[in-house]
């Protein structure tokens, strides 16, 4: 997926490009930091995706995407920006943006929402190639994002999570009610306490999972991992 990255702050562009470009499968084409640099490029480059600003000094992020939509109707925008604002918001929604990230920028939080766009395109071509046609279910499935806790816990694995221990870890927490630590939980499938925490943060990161602080009677608070229902 080819990436087109439209921000007037060129740290935050690069770290936005160096975000996206750790997950497998996506590359950044192209920046761009202010209006004419935009459609200039967009007209070029003619990516998949734009991860469009709200604030640029000459120029609307929301004005960008109603052009993008205009003229680039195979063009797929994600707004990411500091703008709390329930219109901006809403003009985006409407706009028809994939999803909307509030600064400062998250990886897990990127991620997850690129490895969701991929999810939803697959399963577009591949209805595409088999019928043609989309049926309610379909649709369903699509609009809630129904698989993409399964999918993102085998199909997209980061770079230090591997498939077999993330299902020991997912079973051992899953049928753990009471959740556990990252201690407990690399003692009970045979890791180190840092390996343990990086698999249960992952899960974190997907939804799968949901963290909580337990304060003990001495010592520093830990962070106890519970199984989302």
């Amino acid at each position: 997926m080819e990436v087109f990255i439209v921000e007037d702050d060129p740290k935050i562009a690069e770290i936005n490009r160096r975000f996206v470009e750790k997950v497998d499968g996506f590359k950044v084409v192209g920046i761009a930091t202010d209006e004419s640099q935009a459609k200039e490029q967009l007209e070029l480059l003619e990516p998949d995706l734009v991860l469009l600003d709200v604030y640029f000094p000459d120029t609307s992020g929301l004005e960008l995407l109603q052009y993008i939509r205009r003229q680039y109707r195979k063009i797929d925008v994600i707004m990411i920006t500091a703008a709390k604002e329930i219109d901006v918001v809403r003009a985006a929604v409407r706009g028809g943006a994939f999803d909307y990230i509030i600064k400062p920028l998250v990886f897990n939080r990127l991620q997850e929402t690129l490895l969701r766009y991929v999810d939803f395109h697959r399963e577009l071509h591949r209805l595409e190639r088999e019928s043609g046609h989309i049926s309610q279910d379909d649709i369903d499935r699509l609009l809630s994002g129904s698989e993409k806790k399964e999918s993102f816990s085998t199909n997209y694995l980061p770079k230090g999570i591997d498939k077999l221990t993330l299902d020991k870890v997912v079973q051992a927490i899953s049928t753990t009610p009471a959740g556990m630590t990252a201690e407990q939980a690399a003692k009970l499938i045979g890791v180190s306490r840092s390996t343990g925490r990086r698999y249960l943060e992952h899960l974190v990161s997907l939804g799968s999972v949901f963290a909580d602080l337990s304060y003990g009677v001495v010592g520093r608070p830990e962070r106890v991992y519970r199984y989302r229902k």
